[in-house]
């Protein structure tokens, strides 16, 4: 499955490139703002350093976590329509068996972390599909293969930022009024010198329940992970050589806080029930657990070889995105350019070292030690290796912005002891209703184990609304974040970094770019009119963007 020629790497890379809107990285939230300029009759440049657009749904290889009103009223409608592109792929191309191609919530993979996990390959099909009559027209111009290297800054305004093509060298300049931040890292903050921060604030600095106590950290950053695809061949022999640093990760014990539950590759990982761990062993194809286990190979599981008639022509294929390969050893943010390409390759390593363990020492369901019928689908994931083409970010810089959304603002616990109203309304309680709001979302505050040492933090947050506010700079004019940086903090980044979230984000900022080129104004205008603004979300809410939740609008 290629990438088609009309969105494929382009020969050469042009000096200049002079365009409206420039959307710098091509993920989840810079490939749903793209849709939006288009849709909105604007024109825009996007610019993506792999060759699949997509993101964390496509080339870092991460079936979406979303939250429980996803196929009704929980995502832009965008999204969801990207969501039954990918079901309607699959009853398009694939011999699913007829309960299977029947069911209107068809889940592929039949994971269970998500109500659609499907391969990485399809999804990225599927956006290309979406934009596909864009680029035909002109209207959405697309870079594979380049990330930015500079830019020109003159006054509170952005000029220009120009992109390298890491194959060739070759270096295109591009000029455009309104410049969308859709990197993985946050990468134009530093470029543009716009404020933003890295790392875990203190308590003392927004009063969030879950803060450092101890002062912030720029260090303190969430782990990555760099995903790759299994299927199981039992009786044969796919072990891959015996990486140098393996032995070092198979007897590494975390010294973390609270403690570790022993070491780190093991099936018995921390958790936050009553016990403080839990047993999730990894039951591969063809063995079929107990009903209702929770066992590894069906989590993300993306391909399940029996929706289809036997015998099936397409595999089990499990996504390995487990808290065994998150990598902490070093901070990827506030480093020098050594330090973090040494980072992204000890977390290949780490995850080569995870399935060297499994193929030969793991405890086996059925007893004895090792699964060498573990096979790399590279395939899955567009590459030779069997890695994704990405490695899995979970916290980028963040934009110091007009709002930062805080655990005050959306913490169920710290509400609940706040006395914030409204609070028993529901389970989840209710968040702040930010009357800026340009979409919605809802997961838990989910902050993988970090380069700090602090262990995993899983606490309840209210589903909760994406202010206006949060995309837009203190001081650069002309500058929006268009992903996961928006102005958010360490621990609220933990909930606005999930797929459904981010592809909100980039429409928003998307629509409003085109907006505010249609009306000449710029972004700080509309957030300093309420009018304005209010008049924003209207149209928002025309192209079926859900500004809030069901309860809060009665």
């Amino acid at each position: 499955m290629s990438t088609p020629r009309h969105i494929a790497r382009a020969r050469r890379l042009p000096p200049e490139i002079e365009t409206p809107i420039l959307i710098v990285g091509g993920g989840t939230g810079g490939t749903a703002a793209a849709l939006a300029v288009a849709e909105r009759g604007g024109r825009c440049v996007m610019t993506e350093p792999t060759d699949w657009i997509g993101g964390q749904l496509t080339s870092q290889g991460v079936p979406p976590d979303e939250n429980a009103w996803v196929e009704t009223f929980g995502a832009t409608a965008r999204y969801q329509a990207f969501r039954e592109g990918v079901r309607r792929w699959y009853r398009e191309h694939r011999p699913l068996r007829e309960a299977r191609r029947a069911d209107p919530l068809l889940n592929p993979g039949a994971g269970w972390v998500s109500r659609l996990c499907c391969e990485p390959r399809v999804a990225h099909a599927v956006l290309v599909r979406m934009l596909a009559p864009h680029v035909a027209s002109g209207a959405v111009t697309i870079l594979l293969g380049v990330e930015p290297v500079a830019a020109d800054v003159s006054g509170d305004a952005v000029q220009s930022v120009t992109v390298t093509d890491a194959a060739t060298s070759e270096r295109c300049t591009i000029r455009a009024r309104l410049v969308l931040d859709a990197t993985e890292l946050g990468d134009l903050y530093p470029l543009t010198g716009v404020e933003h921060a890295i790392g875990a604030e203190g308590t003392a600095d927004h009063g969030e329940m879950h803060a450092r106590p101890d002062g912030a950290d720029p260090t303190d950053q969430q782990a990555f992970s760099w995903c790759f695809a299994l299927e199981h061949r039992p009786g044969e022999d796919h072990t891959v050589p015996r990486p140098p640093s393996y032995a070092w990760w198979r007897d590494y014990v975390p010294a973390m806080t609270p403690a570790w539950t022993g070491p780190l590759f093991s099936w018995t990982v921390p958790s936050h029930n009553t016990e403080g761990c839990r047993d999730f062993p990894l039951i591969p194809w063809p063995a079929e657990p107990a009903d209702g286990a929770w066992e590894l190979w069906r989590y993300r599981r993306i391909s399940d070889a029996a929706a289809y008639e036997p015998p099936s022509p397409h595999p089990d294929v499990c996504l390995v995105n487990w808290v065994q390969m998150d990598y902490w050893l070093k901070p990827l943010l506030g480093v020098d350019p050594a330090t973090a390409h040494a980072a992204l390759l000890g977390a290949r390593e780490q995850s080569l070292c995870l399935l060297h363990w499994m193929q030969t020492e793991a405890p086996r369901h059925d007893g004895g030690t090792g699964y060498p019928g573990l096979r790399l689908r590279g395939d899955e994931l567009g590459t030779h290796d069997g890695f994704a083409k990405a490695p899995y970010i979970r916290e980028p810089r963040r934009l110091i912005a007009r709002t930062i959304v805080t655990e005050a603002h959306i913490g169920a616990q710290q509400r609940r002891a706040e006395g914030r109203p409204g609070q028993d309304a529901s389970p989840h309680g209710l968040a702040e209703p930010f009357a800026d709001s340009v979409g919605i979302g809802h997961y838990a505050l989910d902050l993988h184990p970090s380069t700090a040492g602090r262990n995993a933090l899983y606490v309840p947050a209210a589903p909760f609304r994406i202010p206006l506010s949060a995309l837009v700079p203190v001081r650069v004019r002309n500058l929006l974040a268009a992903g996961k940086g928006i102005g958010v903090t360490h621990i609220t980044n933990g909930c606005y970094r999930m797929h459904h979230v981010e592809w909100n984000i980039g429409e928003a900022a998307g629509a409003l770019a085109a907006w505010c080129l249609e009306r000449g104004t710029e972004p700080a205008a509309i957030c300093a009119s309420s009018e304005a603004t209010a008049a924003f979300q209207a149209s928002l809410i025309r192209d079926g963007v859900r500004v809030a939740w069901p309860w809060e609008e009665a």
